[in-house]
């Protein structure tokens, strides 16, 4: 059962989550590779995937958010796009379109996110939080970084192209260790929370230890996130959450949250619906609906998250837009 655990560091300005997703995680590639049209993803594809999908719910899990939490990686490698969505309530989905060829061999655990994603240096990485309800005129907010170094080098690992976004585009400290394989996507993040304003700090704060709150200077963060950079992905994907804290951190006194599992737990859903594809079409335009009908007889749309297949005969095409004529106009264009 897939499930989140979520700590602070009593009296450090650190909080941390580990994320285990396993059912949910096979239920994504079972989709994929039961997909007639596309097959299973290649290895080193589904890896960086999975910890795609592992990085997603820990980001989301970190905020005070309604809305979806959009995380791509997009570039000019066999992996030209690479998306997973997590929505408040901690349900994901995530797909990735290639093109080339994409059986890259891992590296030990590692997917190659240069040669998949980056292969000329044009990659990028980006995170968007979408609202659930978006007013008008209000975009979603969006914070995009290259998949490369400061120095012009190319990250070899997702967790480290991450740990640049947020210290780039969210000015946040943090750790991460990601892991997948068929079975399991996995992910610890470790943080450095502002130190004014939490009420668990509130005594380092009275110490005067504020002024050393700047990026990469506090030192009890330093320490801590030195141990959490010591976990392999090995140990992520094979021991148990109380293993590794217990590994890691057993000479602190962690603060824990109770475990987000069972009905709380993050788990795959797809948001795709045929409302949303009868929007699209009429979108599209009747002109264009009809050419396709006429090309092939019918109109098929797939959802690449999930894969459910959505059919309109020229019946169902035609009616489309007999049904958008037949609807009164709205109020704003009757004034």
């Amino acid at each position: 059962m897939s499930e989140l655990h979520k700590f602070i560091f009593d009296g450090l300005p650190v909080r941390g989550a580990i994320v285990r997703l396993t059912d949910s995680w096979q239920e994504i590639l079972q989709r994929r590779a039961g997909n007639k049209d596309t097959g299973a993803y290649p290895e080193a594809v589904s890896t960086l995937l999975g910890e795609m999908t592992a990085a997603g719910v820990l980001m989301q899990s970190s905020i005070k958010f309604n809305g979806a939490l959009v995380f791509q990686v997009m570039g000019d490698g066999p992996v030209k796009l690479a998306v997973t969505e997590v929505q408040s309530d901690l349900s994901f989905r995530a797909t990735a379109s290639l093109v080339g060829e994409a059986n890259l061999p891992l590296r030990g655990q590692l997917a190659p996110l240069a040669e998949l994603v980056n292969a000329h240096g044009a990659g990028r990485c980006a995170v968007t939080l979408d609202p659930k309800d978006r007013q008008p005129g209000q975009n979603p907010y969006q914070g995009v970084v290259p998949l490369n170094d400061g120095s012009g080098g190319r990250f070899e690992r997702l967790s480290d192209a991450l740990q640049f976004y947020m210290m780039q585009s969210e000015q946040l400290d943090t750790v991460m260790v990601l892991a997948a394989n068929d079975q399991i996507a996995a992910g610890l993040m470790l943080q450095r929370m502002p130190v004014k304003g939490e009420a668990n700090l509130a005594a380092a704060t009275e110490s005067g230890e504020a002024e050393h709150d700047a990026q990469g200077l506090n030192e009890e963060y330093n320490r801590v996130a030195t141990l959490a950079s010591s976990l392999t992905q090995q140990e992520l994907l094979t021991l148990d959450v109380e293993t590794i804290l217990r590994r890691l951190f057993w000479e602190e006194k962690l603060l824990r949250f109770a475990p987000q599992a069972d009905e709380q737990a993050p788990r795959f859903a797809c948001t795709c619906s045929r409302d949303r594809v009868v929007a699209m079409l009429t979108s599209l335009g009747e002109e264009e609906v009809e050419s396709i009908v006429a090309e092939r007889g019918k109109v098929e749309v797939g959802c690449d998250f999930c894969g459910q297949q959505y059919h309109f005969d020229a019946i169902d095409a035609a009616r489309l837009f007999t049904e958008v004529q037949k609807q009164p106009p709205s109020s704003s264009a009757v004034q």
